[in-house]
């Protein structure tokens, strides 16, 4: 596979990978949104016990997580790991083509 090819192969893996961030972003928002009570301004008051647990797991590095919280990170990547292995397949078969 030329460096061409490679460099046009990434280019649409990013845009996969950035339209599959996107739709875990826009879930996250919605959890998030759901959480929380909508306000007469039109913002969203969250109760303090769910910031709470969010403020510690942001502050606690993923070794340190429980296996639920891991368990739920692994879960999110799981969703990526389907493109990366096409990616990875086609890839490797264009570089066998040139072989």
């Amino acid at each position: 596979m030329s460096k061409t090819q490679l460099d046009e192969s990434f280019a649409s893996l990013l845009e996969e990978l950035a339209a599959l961030e996107h739709q875990r972003w826009a879930h996250w928002q919605k959890y998030v949104h759901d959480s929380g009570q909508r306000q007469p301004d039109g913002s969203i008051l969250l109760p303090a016990e769910i910031v709470s647990r969010w403020e510690k797991q942001i502050n606690t590095p993923y070794v340190d997580l429980s296996d639920e919280e891991k368990d739920s990170d692994r879960e999110q990547v799981r969703k990526y790991l389907p493109l990366l292995e096409r990616w990875l397949n086609r890839t490797l078969s264009k570089s066998g083509d040139d072989a």
